[in-house]
């Protein structure tokens, strides 16, 4: 932003500049951003500059911020002195692993050694001999080691921290705390959108009551097969399409919270970043819905689905006069996807191009990460491996043998040296030569 020298009422102020100078300015360098675009209006920037004051990213020529008083006109704004910028999260500490477990030999909370019952043992020469080896240090002392399993929780806990770990290597952040609030993740959330999933990897619920009106359902299974509506049974009229995607559109118009939630918006809206790298944005994604609770992911698969269908339907008729089917699209449905809970007017523009590049890769994105599946599973199963040996000593042994053991049960049979074949003994093979008998 250009700085220069203002007057105002008789008196001086340099490195400033006016609110229509911001406005002007802000506006040209969002309009030709990658991440808005040319639909970027001046209302937009001025909303956008007033967060600005609210937050002292700038404040008036005498020092005031905090409120959203910023009007597109001649009065004097500088930059603060000192940066409102909060200070960058480090980087955590590197863990070997993902969960600390508690020692196999530590024993659970509230039991001590002290407190075992044992019966009272009988004095003879031998016990008193182990007991005398014992207390001068010739054989140790044997603990009571108590076994721990892998419970469920420590299962739900080892997804959830692989999956945000996976998510902030992608977003190449030290921290994911500027992008989401950890400790409102659900663990159960990520299993059951993994597994929980029917043939199309669609979400199945367990609990019914979640789901989709039937009518809503019906509704969107007309448009996305549509003209071929076999769930109607009601005869059809001049723009009944319409009518019905008016009924899908009040439906989702009328949510309570966005499809991707109020407490992920930072985390989806930061991912918008990396759109350039279509791959990995993909792959953020992924992981970002992993995150929905069950039933917003259906809602946001079915409405997917929908709605690439109908851009994709040569035969569907337009369902508005003004708009094309995808901007319709778009302008629909995009503020009950994504949308802050401050509610301010830019929101529109990223939500419009998070749905966007959804619509564009929908299939992938609602996907499974196979990867990060994989590589959980290969960690609980590790895991569940390593008690088990620790636990059973003796039939892990056998059970899983280690390459000494299969050795010394199948000692190697010394490899027979390969046989001389009579040809290998005969003279190389001779180029053919041309006798007397030959020549004519």
């Amino acid at each position: 932003m250009p700085l220069r020298k203002h007057r105002c009422r008789f008196k001086s102020y340099e490195h400033c500049f006016t609110a229509a100078e911001a406005v002007d300015w802000l506006h040209e360098l969002l309009r030709c951003s990658q991440n808005f675009g040319p639909e970027v209006t001046r209302k937009q920037t001025v909303q956008l500059l007033k967060k600005f004051l609210k937050n002292h990213v700038i404040e008036d020529i005498k020092g005031k911020w905090g409120q959203e008083d910023f009007e597109d006109n001649r009065h004097l704004y500088r930059f603060p002195p000192s940066s409102p910028l909060k200070p960058y999260p480090k980087k955590p500490p590197y863990q070997k692993d993902v969960i600390k477990f508690p020692e196999w030999n530590d024993p659970p909370p509230g039991t001590s050694q002290e407190n075992i019952p044992v019966r009272p043992v009988v004095m003879n020469s031998e016990m008193w001999y182990k007991r005398h080896s014992i207390a001068i240090g010739e054989v140790p002392a044997c603990r009571l080691v108590h076994r721990r399993q892998l419970t469920e929780a420590n299962v739900e806990e080892i997804w959830k921290s692989m999956t945000l770990s996976y998510l902030q290597k992608i977003l190449g952040l030290d921290s994911l705390e500027e992008v989401l609030d950890v400790k409102l993740v659900n663990s159960k959330f990520i299993i059951h959108n993994v597994y929980s999933v029917s043939k199309q990897g669609v979400v199945i619920l367990d609990d019914k009551s979640k789901e989709l009106p039937h009518w809503v359902l019906s509704a969107m299974k007309c448009l996305a097969n549509w003209p071929n509506c076999s769930d109607l049974k009601q005869p059809m009229y001049l723009g009944f399409e319409k009518d019905v995607f008016k009924t899908i559109a009040d439906y989702y118009g009328h949510l309570k919270e966005p499809l991707l939630t109020f407490h992920l918006f930072d985390a989806f809206v930061s991912v918008l970043g990396l759109l350039q790298k279509e791959k990995v944005a993909v792959e953020a994604f992924q992981i970002c819905c992993l995150l929905l609770p069950p039933e917003n992911r259906r809602k946001l698969q079915l409405l997917m689905r929908m709605m690439a269908r109908i851009c994709l339907n040569k035969e569907m008729p337009p369902l508005c006069d003004g708009f094309g089917t995808r901007t319709l699209m778009v302008q629909t449905f995009s503020r009950c996807i994504l949308c802050s809970k401050d509610e301010v007017d830019l929101d529109e523009l990223l939500a419009a191009r998070l749905v966007t590049f959804l619509m564009d890769n929908y299939q992938e994105i609602l996907k499974v990460p196979l990867a990060l599946q994989t590589s959980i599973e290969e960690r609980v199963a590790h895991l569940r491996r390593v008690q088990f040996q620790k636990s059973y000593p003796e039939v892990y042994q056998e059970r899983f043998p280690t390459p000494e053991s299969e050795a010394l049960l199948f000692p190697e049979k010394p490899k027979p040296k390969p046989q001389l074949l009579m040809w290998a003994l005969k003279k190389p093979f001779q180029p053919f030569q041309r006798t007397r008998s030959f020549r004519m």
